[in-house]
């Protein structure tokens, strides 16, 4: 049974969820599934923008079917290249032989690549400002190169004002009948995986997020489309002013996050006696979290969300342990930056990770990193509670 959802008079979606898929790009855990968001115009000529994952395509062409009704399809617009928006090209191509395939030269090349063909016959290449006429509605074709691949884009509908995204505003998640961000509690249910999604996916790329922002804020857009999660027909200003302090690395909240890694409890013990000293000052919002059961890719959101974070490790082969050097390293990848950071170590022998920790951290831009730190032997005793006030006090004294 087809499962559509108008988002305009001309304009459906007919995406897909998959709550089967247990890891994101295999990597990913997705507890609430994801959705594979497509897109039908019906106009003089019929548009179909991206195609989805090939795990869902029987429920795929059953939605577009339903929503061409009866009509062949005139074009098909690959906003992007990954294969959980491309998989179809070819299917969409046997179904529909008089397709035309509308794209960049850098989506064909990679066509190529994926399918051993770039349908030279039936190509459109175009380019930034470029145009095409539907009929009554004209599609304009902004480029987005690196948010998060090469070869991005976006499409512009001048009629009904619909930004139809890419991967740009998308979100981990399935759609459960509500495709609208304005039928959900977003802040509530969605934003945690938005967050995560931007921050995983999207997140070394700050700067191309922030040219694509640049040219839409010279449109006018009253929808925007993505390929993954709800659509925004609503209250635009919230997801955009998400994506402008996410893209430029600004925290979300002053709050105050320690991720800690223990071998047998006694950082854990430490970590939990500093957020009870902070919790004391008064500070809100601190989360912890023990790095060796949290998904980097929880942990990451996190540290992209908070104003201060706090690494707490043992020394283990005279080196960081390894989760936690494992942590900073994704960190370094997605360009993590403007954090104040505090230290602590632990080490029954030789505690070194806290100089090893600060090096990586040092290597991050514009990162600030708190003299004041915590050096524990095997355990942390009552006759450290001066350090750990100490170590509370100069985080506080931060945050102001």
């Amino acid at each position: 049974m087809y499962n559509i959802r108008k988002v305009t008079d001309d304009i459906t979606w007919i995406g897909v969820s998959d709550r089967r898929l247990a890891l994101f790009e295999n990597i990913f855990p997705i507890k609430r599934g994801v959705s594979y968001n497509s897109y039908v115009l019906l106009d003089e000529q019929t548009v179909l923008f991206d195609t989805v994952d090939a795990s869902v395509a029987g429920q795929f062409f059953e939605n577009l079917e339903a929503a061409l009704e009866g009509r062949s399809l005139d074009y098909l617009i690959v906003n992007h290249m990954e294969p959980d928006h491309c998989a179809m090209i070819g299917d969409i191509v046997r179904r529909y032989p008089a397709v035309k395939i509308v794209g960049n030269t850098k989506t064909f090349g990679m066509m190529n690549q994926f399918f051993g063909t770039d349908f030279s016959e039936r190509s459109v290449v175009v380019k930034e400002g470029d145009t095409l006429s539907a009929g009554k509605h004209t599609l304009h074709f902004v480029m987005a190169p690196m948010v998060h691949w090469p070869e991005a884009m976006v499409t512009y509908d001048d009629v009904d004002k619909v930004l139809f995204s890419a991967d740009g505003f998308g979100s981990f998640g399935a759609l459960n009948g509500n495709v609208f961000a304005d039928e959900v509690d977003f802040d509530r249910d969605w934003l945690d995986d938005a967050r995560r999604y931007y921050t995983n996916i999207v997140g070394k790329y700050g700067a191309s997020v922030q040219t694509l922002l640049k040219k839409a804020a010279g449109l006018e857009i009253a929808v925007i489309c993505p390929l993954h999660g709800p659509i925004w027909r609503e209250n635009l200003s919230y997801i955009l002013e998400k994506y402008q302090k996410w893209s430029t690395y600004e925290a979300e909240d002053q709050a105050v996050v320690i991720m800690y890694a223990s071998m047998y409890g006694n950082t854990a013990s430490a970590a939990d006696a500093l957020a009870g000293a902070l919790a004391v000052r008064g500070v809100k919002k601190i989360a912890v979290y023990d790095v060796s059961n949290a998904h980097v890719s929880e942990l990451i959101s996190e540290i992209f969300r908070a104003s201060h974070l706090v690494f707490a490790a043992p020394t283990y082969n005279a080196g960081i342990y390894p989760v936690m050097e494992n942590l900073l390293s994704d960190m370094k990848a997605l360009a993590v930056q403007k954090k104040t950071v505090a230290v602590m170590e632990n080490g029954t022998w030789a505690p070194t990770a806290a100089k090893q920790v600060k090096e990586k951290i040092s290597e991050m831009k514009d990162m600030t990193i708190l003299d004041t730190g915590l050096t524990i032997k095997s355990a942390m005793h009552a006759d450290q509670k001066a350090e750990l006030d100490a170590l509370a006090d100069a985080i506080v004294n931060s945050m102001v």
